[in-house]
């Protein structure tokens, strides 16, 4: 006689932000939840990117995206508050976003919020930016090593990780699923199986019955170099605080080395599965900085130079509308499967909210999010058929 399927335990794969975050949702609540992922050790996939940010989306008309985002953050924050060590892998620094071309603009009832503002001639002069140039200013956001993130994660009581695990295929017998390498043999069982391996979810998936989420590879670069290589010029330049606003630029947070280093990125390269680091991606990165911070830029140039510049590139993973897909995918056809996915460039400000948000719905706990936000969110959005590609998208 078989033994039942354990109805709290779970199987997680891709030991990335996404399924870490599902793991540590999980196994706060008690379940129980093995993680599986290919990789050698942590960091190996988009995840490993050195430093990024946690920070709103603004919009005029406060659309999903920017609730969305604006929950994502402030849950990352938290999450962040609680596991990390402050100054060393996150810091909540506030961000000023340089309005390039001026096409941000809040919604009147944000405007002089404590979390989103119009920026302060004197936050514009600290990052270094001319009078009367366009910004916002988040104070509600700040810079976070992901690795770090994840590794602390992925220590939660009632989480086994297991690396090295190439799962190849996903079978349904009964309750349970059973994970398979190539040669065919199990790597583990459970009645609920996330998947959370960004783009490489989609070669495991596809051959499923009814699998219709059209996830896309999205690849970005950043450069960086070390603080000790600024000249003191270079280091009086600095703004106080991250800037983003065509790509972001960090300085002071620590390399992948230890040293502290500054970081500038990152590109876009959709339809790009592989990820090696370029060198004319240092140039598209190097004249991201010259319109993010004009003098900056102009001092640093000599920085970008291939024997200084250091670069780290991934694959991340997209949908149509820029909004993941969370939760079931099919209850119909694919019960007990799930999704966590399809963050884009926005993996630090909703990985969190979305394990929170798939590990609820799986304990039958409250939503984190209203229903009229996390349903644009659910993965089962394009498991039946509709009548336009934009309800298929989930879009409001």
């Amino acid at each position: 006689m078989s033994r039942p399927a354990d109805p709290r335990r779970a199987l997680v794969i891709g030991a990335g932000l996404s399924g870490s975050a599902v793991a540590f949702s999980l196994a706060q609540r008690g379940w129980s939840v093995t993680v599986l992922d290919q990789a050698n050790g942590l960091g190996a996939g988009a995840s490993g990117l050195p430093a990024g940010l946690a920070a709103p989306h603004v919009s005029p008309d406060d659309n999903v995206l920017s609730r969305i985002t604006r929950a994502g953050v402030e849950a990352t924050l938290q999450r962040a508050q609680t596991l990390l060590q402050n100054g060393t892998d996150w810091d909540l620094t506030g961000v000023l976003e340089h309005n390039v071309g001026a096409k941000r603009r809040l919604p009147q009832d944000l405007q002089g919020s404590d979390a989103s503002a119009l920026a302060t001639p004197a936050q514009i002069a600290a990052a270094g930016l001319p009078p009367g140039t366009p910004a916002l200013w988040h104070a509600h956001a700040g810079w976070i090593r992901p690795r770090q993130l994840v590794a602390a994660q992925l220590q939660t009581p009632g989480i086994q990780v297991l690396w090295g695990q190439h799962v190849h295929s996903l079978e349904r017998h009964g309750t349970e699923w059973t994970v398979r390498d190539a040669q065919g043999q199990p790597l583990g069982q459970a009645r609920w199986v996330v998947v959370a391996s960004a783009f490489d979810s989609l070669a495991l998936l596809q051959p499923l019955p009814g699998f219709a989420v059209p996830l896309n590879p999205l690849r970005g670069q950043i450069s960086f170099g070390h603080m000790t290589d600024l000249s003191a010029d270079e280091r009086r330049l600095l703004p106080p605080f991250p800037v983003n606003g065509h790509g972001s630029f960090i300085s002071g947070v620590p390399t992948p080395a230890g040293t502290p280093g500054w970081f500038i990125g990152s590109t876009f390269e959709r339809e790009c599965e592989q990820a090696p680091v370029r060198p004319e991606d240092h140039e598209a990165n190097r004249l991201r900085l010259a319109t993010l911070l004009p003098d900056l830029g102009e001092a640093m140039n000599t920085q970008f130079d291939p024997a200084r510049v250091q670069g780290w590139a991934g694959v991340r993973c997209t949908l149509p509308n820029r909004l993941p897909a969370v939760g079931p995918i099919d209850r119909e056809r694919l019960p007990g499967l799930c999704l966590s996915a399809g963050m884009g460039a926005r993996g630090i400000s909703l990985s969190v909210l979305c394990g929170e948000l798939l590990a609820a719905e799986l304990n039958h706990d409250p939503l984190p999010l209203p229903p009229e936000l996390s349903r644009h969110l659910r993965a089962e959005r394009y498991a039946n058929p509709v009548t336009s590609s934009h309800q298929r998208d989930g879009a409001p």
